[in-house]
Order: C-alpha cells, then structure tokens, then sequence
C-alpha cells in the first residue's frame, strides 16, 4: 500500500524499463492472439459512440520524451493528450463538428514547452494546455462540392506546405473557409481563405492567407498537382525569426506517383519545383527556388510475415537569396529534414537535404530507418548528418505502440542533439 506523503515519482530508467518490456509483449503477440473477445469489444465501443444521432470521436495520446541537447543538458516530459468530438449527422447537405483537446504532463515536466517559463532546458513543444480544436460546419448540397467554415484541420498533397502537424500533442488547425470541388472526374480543387493560424503552441496567429491547389490523377501512374499559397500575416512578433519574415507567396508543381512492374514490385517517384517570393509587409527582397526529388521501390507483400518492404532515397532543397531561406511556416515540418526538428526554420543560407529511407512491415510491426545528410544550399557548409528510426504497431485499428529515435550530429549547424519517444495511442 502506498502511504500518504511516500509515493516518489518514477524514474527515467523506470519508465524505460516498462516501456521496453510492454513492447516486448506487444510486439511478440500474433495478430489473432486477442481474439474475438477483442473485435466484439471494439465493436460495441464503435457502435456505442455513433448513431442515428451522429458520432463521438476520442483520441488519447500518451508520449514520454526524452531529449539530449550539446550545451542545453537535457529534458523529458511524458504529455498525456485527450480529444473528445462530436459530429453531427448530415441533414439538408449539412454536417457540424466540434472538438475539444487537452494536454498535460503526468509525471514529467522539466522540459521548456515554449509557455512555461522553463528556458533553462531544452524544447519539448507540448504546453499544458487546452482549446477548441475544431469547430465547423460544412455544406455538401451542390454536386461534386463541399464548403466548410470554422476552426479546421487543412492538409494539401504530402503537407510539405500545408499540414496540421499531427506529430504535437496539440496539433495546427485553421479558422478558414474552404471549398473542395471535385466535379471534374480525375481533378479536384481546393481553395481555402484563413484569417486565423491555431498553432501547435495554442497560440493564434492573425492572417490574411490564401491557398489555392488544384490536382488530377492519371490512373495508375500518379497525380500531378500545382499550388498557389499566399501568406500573409497581421502581428509583426508571430511572423519568423524577423518581423514578417513569414508574409511569403508560393507556386509549386508537383507529380507523385508509383508504377507497378511485377506482380509484387512498385516503382515509386516524387518530383516537385516551387518558387517562393516576398509578400505583403515582409521587408526583404527574394525570390528562393525549393526542388524535391525522390524515387524508390515498394515490395507490397511477402506472405505472413513479410507485409511489405520499401526503400526511398531522396534530395530536398529549400534555397536561399539577399540571405533568406526559403520558408514553410504552414507546413507539417517534423516530417521532413530529420525527426530531431533542428530545420523547423530554415536558416538564412537554405538547406540541402540528402536521404535514404527503408522500412519494413514483419509479422505486423512496422520498422523504418533513416539517414539525412544536410548541408547549406548557399555556401557550401556542412550543417551535419542525423539519423531516425522508429519501431511502431498498430492493434485492432485502434491501439498504437511506437518507439522512435533520432540523433542529430552537428557539424557548423546547431548542436549535437538526441531524442528518444515511446508512445500509445487510443483512437476511435
């Protein structure tokens, strides 16, 4: 029995320890292990949360992480992330949703979340905090369209440029109205007009942003899509790392696709130009060119316990000109430029990007290894070289275990840097 006044707050190696040995057993499980007890659960969970009468959505995140920093010493934080919603049943062309999230640090929180006043450690970008995440109303009555107004999630092609940063607890949502139109058979097009940013900090950041992407699909070989992103921004101290640095406008051209060759072999294939320039008040005077290329080859099945097998390399350039890199401040970042997030922003000299990727699903756990190598895209300097890896499974559709690593070595960019995440995930 734990006494009044005895309980200690657990240790790193403690949480480790049972972290280590719960995914252990879960990753050890068959896949048909829980049985039908498991699916008549999970069905009557499903069937008691939706009706007639609409739809609750819950999503629970629990995340320990651990971060090492050169000359910043270290920090870890285990954030506990809850959202509950409801949305509506549509009637007359029209649907509402409303959701509401929270997060909080259960046992640790010396970390510096950007909104607690802890700058002596390193960041861990998840504030105690809660909000209205989303909250909108949609009306699909014209053929082939759908308008939605509200506070929104708004994601566009891999959301290199416009993403809900769904790796934070609390995640980047959009007070937008938005239009998808998809009456031309294979196009679609997609139009958004946002005065409102609700950043993963629970901050809102004041804009005047128009996004314009219209794409169309060529069947079995991919789909190519070209954009129009027009930021611009009404509070000088939330625009960069300089007063509107932010205020930017982007035209891209994108192709993304994969080819089958065999019965179990696909080809894969990204190719992607933009070109970004100043905009509205920002100050300075550029045009930055920004270039993806990436090719590769999927295995998509193997029998039992091989699932599925892929390998990736890639080179992104983010440019640079009149000393300012081109910039994403809309865009899900943690996905792209290595895991340990040390090119958020992209410094004044650009970044030049090289990767691998492989990854593998074996008896249902998914393994992926990363490597990056990063240089300047003016200039020549050797930022640093990382590598990520993450081990990951999902049970029953709605359970998720994940571990995930990465470790950023520098070289004349930041500082050497290593971050460690377990994570379980409950959605339904």
């Amino acid at each position: 029995m734990i006494q009044a006044g005895k309980w200690r707050r657990p240790t790193v190696k403690t949480v480790l320890a049972v972290l280590a040995a719960l995914a252990a057993t879960l990753f050890t499980v068959s896949p048909n292990a829980a049985g039908e007890k498991a699916s008549d659960f999970n069905r009557k969970v499903q069937n008691a949360l939706g009706g007639d009468w609409g739809r609750i959505r819950i999503d629970a995140r629990w995340r320990f992480e651990y971060v090492e920093q050169e000359g910043r010493g270290s920090a870890k934080g285990d954030p506990l992330r809850l959202r509950l919603g409801y949305q509506s049943p549509r009637r007359a062309g029209l649907q509402a949703f409303v959701e509401f999230e929270g997060n909080t640090p259960v046992f640790f929180d010396e970390y510096n979340s950007t909104r607690n006043d802890k700058s002596e450690y390193p960041v861990i970008a998840d504030p105690a905090e809660a909000e209205l995440n989303q909250g909108w109303l949609d009306y699909s009555g014209i053929a082939d369209t759908t308008i939605k107004a509200g506070r929104q999630r708004i994601t566009y092609n891999n959301q290199r440029f416009v993403g809900n940063v769904g790796w934070r607890q609390m995640e980047q949502t959009f007070d937008a109205v938005s239009i998808v139109n998809r009456s031309l058979g294979s196009a679609n097009l997609k139009f958004a007009f946002v005065w409102n940013v609700r950043t993963i900090s629970s901050r809102s950041v004041h804009t005047a942003s128009s996004l314009l992407n219209l794409g169309y699909t060529f069947p079995d070989i991919g789909k190519i899509t070209a954009y129009g992103y027009w930021l611009d921004y009404n509070d000088a101290a939330d625009s960069g790392p300089f007063p509107y640095a932010y205020a930017t406008q982007t035209y891209g051209l994108r192709f993304h696709g994969q080819r089958r060759l065999e019965n179990h072999l696909q080809l894969l294939y990204t190719t992607e130009y933009a070109y970004q320039t100043d905009f509205g008040d920002n100050p300075k005077r550029y045009g930055a060119h920004y270039l993806h290329l990436r090719g590769g080859f999927r295995i998509s099945a193997g029998g039992a316990l091989f699932s599925g097998i892929s390998a990736k390399v890639g080179w992104e350039y983010l440019g640079s000109d009149n000393g300012v890199g081109l910039q994403t401040p809309l865009g899900t970042n943690h996905a792209f430029q290595g895991w340990a997030d040390q090119f958020l922003v992209t410094p004044p000299d650009g970044v030049s990007d090289l990767y691998g990727d492989l990854s593998a699903r074996i008896g249902g756990v998914k393994l992926q290894a990363v490597y990056h190598r990063f240089d300047a895209a003016e200039g020549g300097r050797d930022y640093g070289h990382e590598i990520d890896a993450l081990v990951s499974r999902t049970f029953a559709g709605h359970y998720t275990l994940a571990l995930i690593y990465a470790n950023y070595f520098a070289e004349d960019y930041q500082t050497d840097t290593r971050k460690l995440w377990a994570q379980v995930t409950v959605a339904f």
